[in-house]
């Protein structure tokens, strides 16, 4: 977190001593709200209401988003995935959870190359409940992420509703629904909602009534990448949260009894 307070206010602004007011501040909320027992998406939040409100800049990972979203694009093309399979598609939506906007382009380049191994894998079961689900929230991460998650979403449509479930304004890389209108992908992608917030995963203190609503009458939840893990693991396991990611950071990691950077497909 105290390398994102950097990362954040060096993308906000130009200006040296707005920057430098901005980490002053982010690592301030660091220092005063850190514990174990935090939720680390919460204080991540603060962090970066602060520095945007400080810089006045709504969107400091614009740039960064519309680069990602463009090698996305072009890597999407490039890496073959059987529409129609299951399996092939889930391992598809997997992949894109290696674009990640803290690592070098040319690993992101290197990992795309390497085949998707569940180290954890329930991915037959959640086969299974969704072609008996009515209703389907997919929460989606970072917006390069949207043209990996596609081949699924279409999978997934051919038994239920699907909801393709977005961030209510910019928060880091974040997908939002201005991001989808840019990428020209609001058609395909069908049925979006957005959770009302700015928030990496998902505070329900501050998430919408209606995202709130449809969280908790949907069947099943696909939440994809790290912030929701960190988020929705902290509630009960009722058997309907199915988790797409992979393992970035050692706590992460740690917490899912894994190695370092191993991919995840696992109901809870």
């Amino acid at each position: 977190m105290q390398r994102l307070a950097y990362q954040a206010a060096e993308l906000a602004a130009n200006n040296e001593p707005v920057k430098a007011r901005a980490v002053g501040e982010s690592l301030k909320i660091l220092g005063d709200n850190f514990s174990l027992d935090s939720v680390s998406i919460i204080i991540a939040t603060k962090i970066h209401d602060v520095i945007k409100k400080i810089t006045r800049n709504p969107d400091p990972y614009r740039e960064m988003k519309d680069k990602e979203i463009a090698v996305a694009r072009e890597l999407s093309k490039q890496i073959k995935v059987e529409n129609g399979n299951f399996r092939s598609c889930l391992k598809f939506a997997a992949l894109g959870n290696t674009i990640d906007f803290f690592r070098p382009l040319d690993l992101i380049k290197e990992d795309m190359k390497a085949e998707v191994d569940f180290v954890i894998d329930d991915s037959e079961q959640f086969e299974a409940k969704v072609k008996h689900a009515s209703k389907v929230l997919c929460l989606a991460d970072n917006a390069g992420e949207m043209f990996f998650d596609l081949p699924l979403i279409r999978w997934m449509r051919q038994f239920a509703r699907v909801i393709y479930v977005v961030k209510g304004s910019p928060v880091q890389d974040d997908v939002t629904l201005e991001d989808i209108r840019r990428a020209g992908l609001e058609v395909e992608l069908g049925e979006i909602m957005t959770t009302g917030t700015a928030t990496p995963g998902i505070d329900f203190s501050q998430a919408s009534a209606k995202f709130k609503r449809e969280f908790r009458t949907a069947d099943l939840i696909f939440a994809k990448g790290m912030g929701y893990y960190e988020s929705l693991s902290e509630l009960p396991a009722e058997g309907r949260v199915f988790y797409c990611l992979r393992a970035k950071c050692q706590p992460v990691a740690d917490s899912l009894g894994i190695p370092l950077n191993s991919y995840v497909a696992m109901l809870r």
